[in-house]
């Protein structure tokens, strides 16, 4: 979602803002979707941690890291956090190498060489069409 400046306001540029409507919707459910599944498996591992599994204490602690990732990025999706602002226009001048609109004469001849190749190209490629035939 944007949400556009006024026209009488001085900054009318785009700016990126919270979600709203069924974008939002969907991004709640999908983050309770996801702290479901990572409070399943941390109960999950505990049980087995408990139960004598010393590779599950690992998990123990990667689930709720899982967990705080995704809030994390709940948060910075509902506000619009990932979104690319636009950038400040630059007022400084072009560089004078970057004022020229057309090549210089030099390209002239590296132009003709390449339209030389590419009918060479197409001459070979109706020759080759031709002796398929």
């Amino acid at each position: 979602m944007v949400i556009r400046g006024d026209a009488d306001s001085p900054s009318s540029e785009e700016r990126p803002g919270r979600l709203r409507g069924a974008d939002a919707v969907r991004l709640h459910l999908t983050l309770a979707a996801g702290l479901t599944i990572c409070v399943g498996a941390f109960c999950f591992e505990v049980l087995r941690a408990l139960g004598g599994n010393k590779l599950s204490w690992l998990y123990v602690f990667e689930w709720p890291m899982f967990a705080a990732f995704a809030v994390y990025m709940w948060w910075m999706l509902l506000t619009g956090q990932d979104r690319h602002r636009p950038s400040p226009p630059n007022d400084r001048p072009a560089a004078p190498e970057q004022l020229h609109d057309e090549p210089g004469e030099e390209h002239d001849e590296q132009l003709e060489a390449w339209q030389r190749y590419l009918r060479e190209m197409d001459g070979a490629d109706a020759k080759e069409r031709d002796r398929a035939t």
